[in-house]
């Protein structure tokens, strides 16, 4: 992962400036992988998190925004107990490893100054937090226990002797000089980046690629020139944090040279906060989706596997005016016919050139009944034809549901999933829950603010869709919506919002809609007056009338910038 020990240093560095000295003001856990810290100082607040998700592990000032459960974990009890109220008086970092240490001055039960520290270990899976009595190096809890049967050589639970991580007998980038590297380095064996990562402390692939790039492969000479210069680099802090993209994004504080920026930061905690925004919380909601997001592709292919057999269906049902004529024909012209004929030919009269056509007959069968097989056939494809047009019309209906569900599920918060099981629940597609019904909560949408301070509402999923258009909204308020293209529902509660504010809400409807990684996307709006829910559709459908339409390209920066 890019999150390297040269990226935490420069997280550390500017932690330092910002926060120590500070005090813990709130502590919370939304996630059992996170906890964020309010800490309060020189008059700001800074919100850090603290991550242990096994692909996001992290550590950063964050202005992300996170649920928190109802009932406190009993880790966030503990570190409310012992760290609320505390000043942090040191951040260090362990080696340019991933490991940090927070030095808290507390006050005990018996109002005496302890010193209480907080571990965080920065290892992918085995990430952790823990919480230390320095006096005793005394492991008071973790965010994740590690018995001994799990690990031998330390076990993370109360009451056990904190030990660091094994130490992987690493050179320090920070003091290891040119000539000690070199000789670590052996150029014959090939795959020199991951070499320098199993030579050096703190070191990604991405930044030994980048040391690798800049000696363009050249001599032992130029390679102890670059590592003095990327050394320099890391001891008088000259970071540059950016975020590049090649294949996939990566961000480092190292300018990277052989992939092309993306966004340059001023603040490696902005840089971070911004790459790993939402991640962690769309990965948590896609393992709840998981089953529902199966589901809704189960029935996805079941319909469109229906709608080919019905299309096909109607391709076969163009043969029936040629059956109907066929028959009239052979009535018309049953005298010609013989005993044991398989065709005739007769003369078509339909046809202006009074052209002949064959027949085919089966010689067993009368001329009357052969007659009747021809109007049969053709009564059946055209019976079959007006069922397939109106099963066509239904099942075209359930994919567009069915494709609206699976956008709302790729753009869905945790509060959002409850609902939409809920209402695949009362549409059918999972069996209804038997227990005592829960008082149902009221959908609460996204809410945001347009630059001139108007209130917009985007609802998530179809229940908020609906109460957003139909209960929130008043008549003259303006709605907006991607033309044709599945998306959630948007409402400026205004009568005459600015031209700014509609662009603003077309940017929030087509970010919020399966063109969010498309340009110009067009984005309908009209008065609520003019929304309409048909009798017995789908949830969230609705027709609309007197519309207008403006072309929008989605700007995440724009949609951060007016959340609430």
């Amino acid at each position: 992962m890019p999150f390297d020990g040269i990226v935490t240093r420069a997280i550390v560095n500017e932690l330092g400036e910002k926060i120590v000295g500070g005090r813990i003001n709130k502590i919370y856990q939304p996630t059992n992988t996170e906890v964020v810290l309010t800490v309060r100082n020189n008059r700001e607040n800074h919100a850090l998190l603290l991550s242990i998700h096994p692909s996001y592990s992290r550590l950063h000032l964050t202005n992300d925004t996170y649920k928190n459960p109802d009932e406190p974990p009993m880790f966030c009890m503990l570190l409310r107990k012992h760290l609320a109220g505390s000043i942090i008086e040191e951040i260090e970092q362990y080696d340019m490893e991933r490991i940090i240490a927070f030095r808290f001055r507390a006050i005990d039960e018996i109002g005496d100054i302890v010193m209480k520290v907080l571990m965080v270990e920065i290892m992918g899976r085995h990430s952790n937090v823990v919480l230390v009595n320095e006096n005793k190096n005394t492991i008071i809890n973790c965010l994740k226990h590690v018995p001994p049967f799990q690990n031998r050589y330390r076990t993370l639970l109360p009451g056990a002797d904190y030990k660091l991580p094994p130490s992987q007998n690493k050179l320090n980038v920070l003091n290891t000089n040119e000539i000690e590297f070199i000789k670590k380095l052996d150029f014959n064996s090939g795959k020199l980046d991951r070499q320098i990562v199993q030579i050096l402390t703190g070191v990604s692939p991405m930044a030994a690629k980048e040391l690798i790039h800049r000696a363009k492969l050249g001599s032992e000479t130029t390679y102890m020139k670059e590592f003095l210069n990327f050394q320099k680099q890391i001891i008088e802090n000259k970071f540059e944090p950016a975020i590049y993209r090649n294949n996939k994004e990566d961000f480092h504080v190292i300018p990277v040279t052989y992939m092309e920026q993306k966004q340059a930061f001023t603040s490696t905690n902005d840089m971070v906060d911004a790459f790993y925004s939402n991640k962690a919380e769309r990965d948590r909601v896609k393992q709840q989706a998981r089953d529902l997001e199966r589901l809704v592709k189960n029935e996805l292919e079941k319909n469109n596997r229906k709608l080919t057999i019905h299309q096909t269906t109607i391709k076969k049902a163009k043969n029936a005016q040629m059956y109907q004529k066929q028959g009239e024909l052979l009535t018309a012209n049953m005298h010609l016919i013989k005993k044991g004929d398989q065709s005739i030919s007769v003369v078509d009269y339909y046809d202006p050139n009074q052209k002949e056509i064959t027949i085919d007959l089966l010689h067993d069968k009368t001329p009357s009944e052969n007659a009747q097989l021809l109007f049969k056939k053709y009564r059946k494809l055209s019976t079959a034809k007006k069922n397939a047009e109106l099963e066509i019309i239904k099942t075209k209906a359930e994919i567009d549901y069915l494709e609206s569900i699976l956008q709302q599920m790729n753009s869905a918060r945790d509060e959002d999933i409850d609902e939409i099981r809920e209402e695949l629940r009362e549409e059918g597609y999972l069996k209804k829950q038997t227990k005592r019904k829960r008082k149902r909560k009221k959908p609460i949408p996204d809410e945001f603010i347009s630059t001139d301070g108007t209130t917009i509402y985007v609802g998530r999923n179809n229940k908020q869709n609906e109460y957003v258009t139909h209960t929130l909204a008043n008549k003259s308020d303006i709605w907006l919506h991607t033309l044709d293209i599945p998306g959630s529902h948007v409402v400026i509660k205004s009568a005459n919002p600015s031209e700014q504010t509609i662009e603003e809400a077309a940017q929030l409807a087509a970010y919020f809609s399966k063109a969010q990684q498309s340009s110009s996307v067009p984005v309908d709006y009209t008065e609520i007056r003019h929304v309409k829910k048909p009798n017995g559709a789908k949830p969230g459908f609705v027709i609309y009338t007197d519309q207008k339409t403006l072309y929008v390209t989605p700007d995440e920066e724009v949609i951060k910038k007016l959340k609430v």
